[in-house]
């Protein structure tokens, strides 16, 4: 006999209240704003089949979407147990032993299965890998952290309960040791700083992430940044992390006016800094073609071992596509004084 699944498992909700500040837009056009790797047509085939309400009503994909609105999406997806499915992916393992390992995870390969990626993410493949990992409160397996699609850079994975305790207690009271390498725009003055702000979600954008003023929303974040290089129009930058929040580095420089050099979700995808030359556009354009990609690379990853007690300290190569657009920028700044 056929047994209908259990609608949890083919269905994917999302509700969001549109802000005070909202300015009319089509209801296709806000849920883009609002869930990641949601493509318009997905949504529009949403709408089509009635699956898309404003205030409880159902709206085709043409609606204004208005101040105050609520907007609910309902989306088909795969069952669960397919979502946690073993693929054989290449992993590049820097450590492994019974209790963890660190991967050095490419750009562009998302950490864990969600809306748009039902495969091909690192736990797919740590999944072939590693037979049993242990579970957590978000049902992504071995995780104790994670970093964004397209940055690159080193990962801890538990691979026991003990482990993943141990591990997660290290990453909550901020004793792990995190550096990413950042190309962001414009000259940073200050040869050390810290940036410190609340990060919440950009309650406009639901992708965005945003910096609140202390104590008004979100959650505590700081980034402590040493200059590397500076190279004229955008400045190479050592970013170390106190904090984990969601696109923590990417939204702290953006917010004391450095932007990561080509972050399309924050903007650093335009020229941001420099001259109005043709020739100059050029470069910047043919950099981002060398480096399609935010300019982030989780770099070395420290950590005391859950079970030797010994301290643990990985490092990571900056990736060919960014040390080229480094030595690009490295070139251009050298014939520029």
């Amino acid at each position: 006999m056929h047994q209908e699944p259990n609608e949890d498992e083919l269905f994917e909700h999302h509700k969001f209240v549109a802000s005070k500040g909202q300015e009319p837009l089509r209801v296709d056009k806000f849920l883009m704003n609002f869930i990641e790797n949601a493509t318009r047509n997905k949504i529009q085939q949403a709408a089509k089949d009635g699956h898309v309400w404003a205030n409880d009503k159902i709206v085709k994909q043409n609606y204004k979407v208005k101040a105050g609105d609520e907007v609910k999406v309902l989306f088909e997806h795969p069952p669960h147990e397919l979502l946690l499915t073993p693929e054989d992916i290449p992993l590049d393992i820097v450590f492994e032993d019974e209790a963890l390992l660190v991967v050095n995870k490419p750009a562009g390969m998302v950490v864990h299965p969600g809306h748009g990626n039902y495969s091909g993410t690192l736990i797919n493949a740590l999944l072939f890998h590693i037979k049993d990992l242990p579970s957590n409160s978000n049902e992504r397996p071995g995780l104790v952290h994670r970093i964004d699609k397209d940055t690159s850079g080193l990962l801890v994975v538990a691979k026991t309960e003990s482990a993943m305790t141990h591990l997660a207690k290290q990453f909550f009271d901020k004793s792990s040791e995190r550096e990413y390498i950042a190309l962001v725009w414009g000259n940073v003055e200050d040869d050390n700083g810290t940036v410190e702000g609340n990060i919440a979600r950009n309650p406009k954008n639901r992708l965005q992430m945003q910096v609140f003023p202390e104590g008004d929303a979100g959650k505590e974040a700081v980034t402590h940044y040493t200059v590397l290089e500076r190279l004229g129009y955008v400045t190479l930058l050592s970013c170390k992390l106190e904090t984990g929040r969601t696109h923590q580095i990417r939204v702290h420089m953006k917010s004391i006016g450095h932007t990561l050099f080509n972050d399309e979700r924050y903007g650093g995808d335009k020229v941001l800094k420099g001259t109005t030359f043709t020739k100059y556009k050029q470069f910047v354009d043919n950099a981002f073609k060398i480096l399609p990609r935010q300019a982030l690379h989780a770099k070395t990853l420290g950590f005391i071992h859950p079970v030797t007690g010994k301290n643990m300290r990985f490092d990571s190569e900056i990736p060919e596509d960014m040390a080229n657009c480094i030595a690009k920028w490295q070139d251009y700044a050298r014939h520029s004084k």
